[in-house]
């Protein structure tokens, strides 16, 4: 059982290095927030208009998680100001626990106020939970975004879960500038 554990936890962390070898450029990964973003304003109500309101906004298109007992989650995106991409950053994050299986989905942290994005901006490393709250909207496909009763000064989106473990939370999770050409 030990040896089980120890393999599968290794496997774990064998796995996340390799989405960073791979790591898509500039142009690809612009291409990639584009589509989801469609994919966003498709699927939910009122997503275009609230991310109208908004100052600013990450988009991950795909992050993946992956655990037995422990878990890591990684992915890149891109932070869109005035419809383009302003800075790209990647999101990793790790737990522990009763878990078992992988994911992958798509994640939009939108900052309503400049204030917040201004904080976000100035920071080497923003860790949700710790840096910053991010109040965390259930969205699925055919449901609305009520911009009216969104008060928070930022606000983040899960959608287009694929795969066995689900798990609707952002706490711990680390999210750090990286360059690209």
């Amino acid at each position: 059982m030990k040896r089980v554990l120890i393999a599968t936890v290794l496997t774990v962390f064998a796995l996340l290095p390799a989405t960073h070898a791979y790591a898509a450029t500039a142009a690809e990964l612009d291409g990639k927030v584009a589509e989801t973003i469609e994919v966003f304003k498709n699927e939910v109500n009122g997503a275009d208009v609230f991310l109208g309101q908004s100052v600013g906004y990450l988009v991950f298109p795909r992050v993946i998680k992956v655990g037995i007992g422990i878990g890591a989650e990684t992915g890149e995106g891109a932070l869109v100001v005035n419809g383009r991409s302003a800075a790209y950053f990647r999101t990793t994050s790790g737990s522990f626990g009763l878990q078992l299986g992988a994911q992958a989905k798509s994640m939009v942290i939108a900052f309503m106020t400049k204030e917040s994005l201004a904080k976000f901006r100035e920071s080497s490393g923003w860790q949700i939970g710790v840096d910053g709250s991010v109040a965390l909207i259930d969205v699925g496909a055919g449901k609305q975004i009520n911009t009216g009763n969104i008060k928070d000064p930022v606000v983040g989106f899960i959608f287009g879960s694929k795969g066995l473990m689900y798990n609707l939370t952002l706490e711990g999770t680390k999210i750090s500038r990286v360059k690209k050409d």
